[in-house]
């Protein structure tokens, strides 16, 4: 058994580089390499995220993901990986592969992870030979959703007046019951 060192660059809008050196055991899997990298980011790990299989341009190849999500789908062609049943050795095509974790899909955490070295002997558990950079806090990625406050109050029903006129599109406003909503104020001077 052997040692393989990858460096897992955090892919971020800031000009500092973080990234961390990792040393794992090729007979490892991924859920184990997926472990390493969330904690040598100092992240929580409760997020979804997927290991991608990628080339000398960065581009997404096979997918193997944190948990089974296939479904029992039929019509896909190719049996979905899942971490803890993939092989990080199985997986390895090139003396200098190249794997993209994505984690968090609404936060979307890119680590680039890129295989720089092996080692003869094989470490008994991940070690984290290097680290550069501070990384940035784990909820400090703004989500594409915006405000979550916002969010929650439009969720919640806190909407506007278009929410009164898209009921009326759909018909929820055609019969008319000879009350109006200003009918209905009194009801709070009620204790139920």
């Amino acid at each position: 058994m052997a040692g393989l060192k990858f460096r897992v660059l955090l892919d971020s809008k800031d000009q500092e580089k973080v990234f961390r050196d990792i040393l794992i055991s090729d007979s490892d899997n991924f859920e184990t390499f997926y472990k390493a990298i969330i904690s040598a980011f100092r992240f929580e790990g409760d997020q979804m995220a997927s290991f991608y299989m990628s080339n000398d341009e960065w581009d997404k190849g096979h997918e193997i993901s944190l948990m089974d999500m296939s479904y029992d789908d039929d019509s896909i062609d190719a049996i979905p990986s899942v971490m803890k049943n993939a092989i990080v050795k199985d997986f390895i095509e090139e003396p200098d592969q190249k794997i993209i974790l994505v984690y968090d899909f609404l936060r979307m955490w890119i680590f680039l992870a890129e295989l720089v070295g092996y080692e003869q002997d094989s470490p008994s558990e991940p070690k984290v030979l290097m680290a550069m950079g501070m990384a940035p806090p784990e909820d400090s990625k703004i989500t594409d959703l915006g405000d979550d406050d916002a969010l929650l109050a439009e969720i919640a029903g806190g909407g506007d007046d278009e929410d009164d006129e898209d009921d009326d599109d759909l018909g929820f406003n055609d019969y008319e019951d000879g009350l109006s909503d200003d009918d209905l104020s009194s009801f709070d001077n009620y204790d139920y």
